[in-house]
């Protein structure tokens, strides 16, 4: 099991843009931010999938992707192309996020520090709850609702 990169102490989730070392909260990514080891370097090998601790990569040259927020226990979470492309397609969808308190809230969970925290919050406002489960039919459908799209 692998610890963050900056406080060696939580199971990090996320990866840094620059430099690839895998830091766990917004916090970490801050602090890992205002130190001078994140600094990129030219590449003079192919991309690697796996995590390099304080070795950097330049951006420009190595996009971000999914990998760099899931790692192989997550492959469970991961949505196919497919799926994610009848999200971005879902004029359900689309009309729900003209809601600028709906709009708000993600914003909320996207910034927070704590994501599990907050996702408990946004999940006692109806709107975001409606949200979820739009998103959940057509990521799962079921036979009731797959007649819907």
């Amino acid at each position: 099991m692998q610890l963050c990169g900056v406080c060696n102490e939580n199971v990090p989730k996320y990866k840094c843009p620059t430099c690839r070392i895998r830091y766990c909260s917004l916090g970490c990514f801050k602090k890992h931010k205002n130190d001078d080891s994140c600094q990129p370097v030219k590449e003079t090998a192919p991309p690697v999938t796996t995590p390099l601790p304080n070795v950097c990569q330049n951006k420009a040259e190595q996009p971000w992707t999914t990998d760099d927020l899931l790692d192989e226990e997550s492959e469970s979470d991961r949505v196919p192309l497919e799926k994610l492309r009848q999200l971005g397609e879902s004029e359900a969808l689309m009309s729900m996020l003209q809601n600028p308190h709906l709009r708000q809230l993600m914003t909320m969970v996207d910034s927070a520090e704590n994501k599990a925290t907050a996702m408990k919050t946004a999940m006692q406002e109806p709107l975001f709850v409606e949200l979820a489960d739009q998103c959940l039919k057509i990521i799962e459908p079921t036979e009731e609702n797959e007649d819907t799209y």
